[in-house]
């Protein structure tokens, strides 16, 4: 399959985007069972769950997801600075900070989209964590707060941010509400800019900028890639994960495997195996995140609804996925 883009493949080309309660390891082993070159994002941590909670239960990963980037979320440089070291010496490949979350919640530990009404304490941020780290320190964000239609507002904060030692912005191509909006219509109503974010690199030609929003095929991606150095996707990948498969030998041109979706779901059920064994993860737990693997075909939704059978939770993995599949015998 040829490529759809002749940009010489690099870190941030493309990458699963930081998704809350999905991003968590299982599904980010799944998803590099799909595509072995793009980058994967965890989940938002913040840093009070770091400092004062669990770090095993926040960090521990597989070693097959790298390349693997840490999303932290917080606001107080010096405790940003100690989650980065921690996140360096648990062997992340680089450590983002969240500047695109509108949630209520989020806002009130005064992180996310609302920080990038304070560019030079961003920048403050990213300073401490670029003096500790000698990973990269990367940034995602809005193209703007509320109802505001000035891109003005977003080529100053990446300016301001990237002189503290950012050289990778993560763009969001639309604004982020505040108020009014839950997380999911911050998603969908604020319109995409994709323009906007052509403009930052046309303006920061020597920074790495990458689009997010709303990208559902690889036409979209190739497109993108035209402009930008990178395209993150969230939502669709999470939901048509098979599309994942097709990412290698499109955009980093590697050779067309001979991967299928029934062997990536024996991969998983082996993969859950382990992990029940080990740490006594339900397989239920893991397996949701591959719900979306037969989007599309016949018998999906049996399949789904085996695979989201509680009453099954006792049967091994591959005992369920005998049962998955036995309507097509």
């Amino acid at each position: 399959m040829p490529s759809l883009n002749p940009i010489p493949p690099h870190r941030w080309k493309l990458s699963v985007a930081p998704m809350m309660d999905w991003s968590d390891k299982n599904c980010r082993y799944f998803h590099r069972l799909l595509t072995r070159h793009a980058l994967l994002y965890t989940e938002m941590v913040t840093t009070g769950a770091l400092i004062h909670g669990e770090v095993p239960r926040h960090l521990r990963y597989n070693a097959e997801e790298h390349p693997l980037a840490l999303q932290l979320g917080g606001s107080e440089p010096a405790d940003l600075a100690k989650c980065a070291q921690l996140g360096e010496s648990w062997g992340y490949d680089e450590i983002n900070l969240n500047c695109g979350c509108p949630s209520e919640r989020v806002q009130r530990g005064s992180f996310g989209a609302c920080l990038m009404n304070e560019p030079l304490l961003v920048a403050e941020c990213v300073k401490a964590m670029v003096d500790v780290v000698q990973v990269p320190i990367t940034v995602k964000h809005r193209i703007g707060i509320d109802k505001s239609e000035s891109y003005d507002f977003v080529r100053d904060f990446v300016g301001t941010v990237s002189e503290a030692g950012c050289q990778t912005f993560i763009v969001h191509a639309r604004n982020a509400w505040l108020k009014g909006l839950s997380p999911k219509e911050n998603r969908e109503v604020p319109p995409l800019r994709y323009d906007w974010a052509y403009r930052l690199k046309s303006d920061f030609p020597a920074l790495t900028i990458v689009i997010n929003g709303g990208i559902t095929t690889n036409e979209q991606v190739a497109a993108h890639l035209l402009h930008l150095d990178g395209a993150m996707l969230g939502r669709e990948a999470y939901f048509n994960p098979w599309w994942l498969a097709s990412w290698d030998a499109a955009f980093y041109e590697a050779e067309a495997t001979a991967l299928t979706r029934e062997s990536v779901e024996a991969r998983m059920c082996d993969y859950m195996a382990r992990e029940m064994a080990a740490h006594g993860t339900p397989w239920l737990t893991m397996a949701r995140h591959m719900l979306g693997l037969r989007h599309g075909l016949p018998g999906s939704r049996h399949w789904r609804q085996v695979w989201s059978n509680h009453r099954l939770k006792d049967l091994s993995p591959h005992a369920v996925m005998k049962l998955a599949h036995a309507a097509e015998d």
